[in-house]
């Protein structure tokens, strides 16, 4: 499966891409300049996840790499409640590209390990998750740094991700 992994910058996507390809944690994270791609298999499934840049400069190249994927996930930094109506307008901006309708989302709200973190109902109202109804979605609060709910978010996605059939 392919999956793309959005968000703005400094959301997490790099540490969560390191998350559940090794396992691992660090605090000395470089931003993702354009893209990377990195390959993981879990279990019987092989996983081609693409970490898009999130600053404003590559936001216009999302929907390039989201076309064709088994699922979107859009990384949202939990803990930074002034970013969320951006992370909301970048996420609804890029769902209402035709090429891109029908594909399975995951919200990911990150950084649940710091104390002045968004709930999931807060995050769930703030990105207007419940307007999204042309596809599959769901919400999981999770932490890169102490590999909270990671399995859970990878399950999902193993479930529900869109057949290239």
């Amino acid at each position: 499966m392919e999956i793309s992994l959005i968000g703005l910058q400094n959301a997490g996507k790099t540490s969560l891409v390191n998350a559940v390809t090794t396992g691992g944690y660090s605090e000395e994270m470089i931003p993702t300049v354009g893209f990377n791609m990195r390959k993981v298999t879990k279990g019987n499934v092989t996983i081609k996840i693409w970490d898009l840049g999130g600053q404003r400069r590559f936001r216009s190249m999302w929907e390039r790499y989201c076309r064709a994927v088994s699922a979107i996930v859009s990384l949202v930094d939990a803990a930074d409640p002034d970013n969320l109506s951006i992370s909301r307008s970048e996420l609804h901006d890029l769902l209402s590209k035709p090429s891109l309708s029908g594909i399975p989302l995951s919200v990911l709200g990150n950084k649940i390990d710091k104390p002045w973190a968004v709930s999931k109902q807060d995050l769930t109202d703030q990105m207007d998750l419940k307007s999204i109804t042309d596809r599959e979605i769901c919400c999981f609060m999770i932490s890169c740094k102490n590999s909270t709910n990671i399995d859970s978010v990878i399950d999902w996605l193993v479930k529900h991700s869109k057949s290239k059939n």
